[in-house]
């Protein structure tokens, strides 16, 4: 029997319910008002200043809950179960008719987002390939094509209830269509592992 095998697959963990309504609603609370800074890919996308957990006693619950998924996430990337610090967390808050530009996050290895507010079904998370990918030059790209895991360059994540917690490779191109619904709100971090050894060359990383 012929055997399709999903060679070097990308990791991508979704947690439902990570983290408990009342923490949600702290946060929206707590740092609504503090997402002042305006973000460059669209005027109606703001957000606060980058944070570390100690800044907030909400940040330090909701990194108690995030942490052991990182730990999880990890060893599916590194094959090992290392220690995992959040380096650096904000809360982003997209009125309607914003958008995020694709992008990555750079000076981290895991990231993550939570959903704090309901997603317009047109609005949810976009993934893709990276535009400098190792794809053929030349595309199969018309009306009668039926997009796979092995043909698409984008991929939508699934929808999404307040709480729910996403991981993946910080490397990971990524996006927000323009928002079709209400106010959407996320918090979302960078990770870093207290250290990667290849061989006996071990490097340590502080966040």
């Amino acid at each position: 029997m012929d055997e399709l095998i999903s060679l070097f697959p990308t990791p991508f963990l979704r947690c439902p319910a990570a983290l408990s309504r009342p923490l949600v609603e702290g946060l929206i609370t707590h740092f609504v008002d503090k997402a002042t800074r305006d973000n460059n890919s669209s005027a109606r996308l703001s957000h606060t200043e980058m944070l570390k957990p100690s800044d907030s006693p909400l940040f330090v619950e909701a990194a108690g809950l995030i942490t052991p998924k990182l730990v999880d996430f990890g060893a599916q990337m590194f094959g090992e179960r290392i220690g995992w610090a959040l380096k650096e967390m904000w809360v982003n808050v997209l009125a309607p008719g914003g958008h995020q530009a694709m992008h990555n996050h750079a000076n981290s290895f895991i990231s993550g987002v939570v959903y704090l507010t309901p997603t317009h079904p047109g609005s949810q998370t976009v993934f893709m390939k990276s535009p400098g990918g190792h794809d053929f030059a030349f595309r199969n790209d018309h009306a009668r094509v039926t997009p796979g895991p092995f043909s698409a360059d984008k991929w939508i994540s699934p929808a999404p209830s307040p709480g729910d917690l996403v991981l993946f490779p910080s490397y990971l191109m990524h996006a927000v269509p323009p928002n079709r619904g209400e106010r959407r709100i996320t918090l979302s971090f960078n990770a870093i592992p207290a250290r990667l050894d290849s061989w006996g060359y071990t490097i340590g990383f502080t966040g």
